[in-house]
């Protein structure tokens, strides 16, 4: 990254990395563009830790006062994270394609509200979606794997060891080395954390 500018050397898009987004010297991000809707507007709203990869299709979308979290050694190909609060993301933690990690719904449940919702964003620009209620904090735990478009709903803690499989809806907490699976995510099996394979 060019330090003067917040530019990534090669990069297709011109935009600059946030100046409070602290991405570790060894990290690779594959674009800016990952960071175009991150509006957080506190110190330190994204910080990625130390050998952690965001490949293309990486977005943090935050609000105002969103704060990330990502550890070290993750791996962030192409996930969506939706924060309006506090999303995160433990060490070591692998998240395929296409993920979902989102700590607020930013709609009301009222197909009402909705419309008038819908209307009001068509006359304002930018055309930003704003939550009627504060996020609700979003954990992943360290040596968690979340498989191809997972979506981890607003509330979730994660815990360490987990696996989710692919496609899941993960709307409960998850418990340390388990594997869950399905729409609504369930439990599957109970892993052995002193087993080298698991």
């Amino acid at each position: 990254m060019t330090k003067s500018a917040r530019t990534l050397p090669g990069d297709w898009y011109l935009g600059p990395i946030p100046s409070n987004v602290k991405i570790d010297d060894t990290a690779y991000i594959e674009t800016a563009y990952s960071f175009s809707r991150c509006r957080s507007q506190i110190p330190e709203a994204v910080t990625i830790g130390y050998g952690t990869s965001a490949y293309l299709g990486t977005m943090f979308d935050m609000a105002p006062t969103g704060r990330v979290n990502v550890g070290q050694y993750v791996l962030l190909n192409g996930v969506w994270i939706i924060c309006d609060h506090e999303v995160v993301i433990g060490d070591y933690t692998l998240c395929s394609w296409n993920v979902v990690i989102m700590d607020t719904y930013r709609a009301p449940e009222s197909s009402i509200q909705r419309r008038m919702m819908l209307q009001e964003v068509s006359q304002r620009s930018p055309r930003n979606l704003e939550a009627m209620k504060p996020g609700e904090p979003v954990h992943i735990g360290n040596n968690v794997w979340l498989g191809f478009e997972v979506c981890i709903l607003p509330g979730v803690h994660i815990g360490e060891g987990a696996i989710v499989g692919a496609r899941s809806v993960v709307q409960d907490n998850v418990e340390p080395y388990t594997i869950v699976a399905g729409n609504p995510a369930r439990l599957i099996k109970r892993l052995d954390p002193t087993d080298p394979i698991a």
